[in-house]
């Protein structure tokens, strides 16, 4: 709700995106620093999450599993929202936030014109050395001029 007592319009829809399966996009002009939604999902640490089974069992890699400062992950394929629908690009309009609480949060780096996918840098992280055809597991299609041709990050995690 809004101060005024009126119900907010949503900020966004989710329809077929041309990245990668369903995406989230716009319904509105968004100003940089709104925060759109939040992660939402169960939380349990990774050990749990990883003997679940895939979210894609066609495609292994591809995950709902968002890692919290703690080390804990949320699995958006449980309990998730529209958030697990974000998807990445090398050259975001929007960032991922943890609070303090441990609730994760997407919200807009710039102003976002009504029908513009949203998207941010999942900077995923993998710990073991990886091979070509894993690699290619991970493989970018989100087109930015500044594409790093992967989602993984490239920070190494120590």
């Amino acid at each position: 709700m809004a101060a005024n007592g009126k119900k907010q319009p949503r900020l966004y829809a989710i329809r077929k995106s041309g990245i990668h399966g369903r995406g989230v996009f716009a319904a509105a002009k968004i100003r940089r620093g709104t925060t759109i939604l939040e992660y939402k999902g169960q939380r349990s640490s990774w050990e749990e999450a990883l003997m679940r089974a895939d979210s894609d069992p066609n495609d292994p890699s591809h995950t709902f599993l968002f890692e919290l400062h703690d080390s804990t992950v949320i699995d958006a394929g449980i309990g998730g929202n529209a958030a697990r629908w974000v998807n990445h690009s090398c050259d975001p309009n929007c960032e991922a936030y943890e609070e303090a609480s441990g609730l994760v949060f997407i919200r807009a780096r710039r102003r976002i014109l009504p029908g513009e996918e949203l998207t941010y840098d999942y900077c995923l992280t993998n710990p073991a050395r990886l091979s070509k055809r894993d690699l290619a597991r991970y493989a970018c299609r989100c087109r930015a001029v500044t594409c790093r041709g992967s989602l993984l990050s490239t920070k190494r995690r120590r």
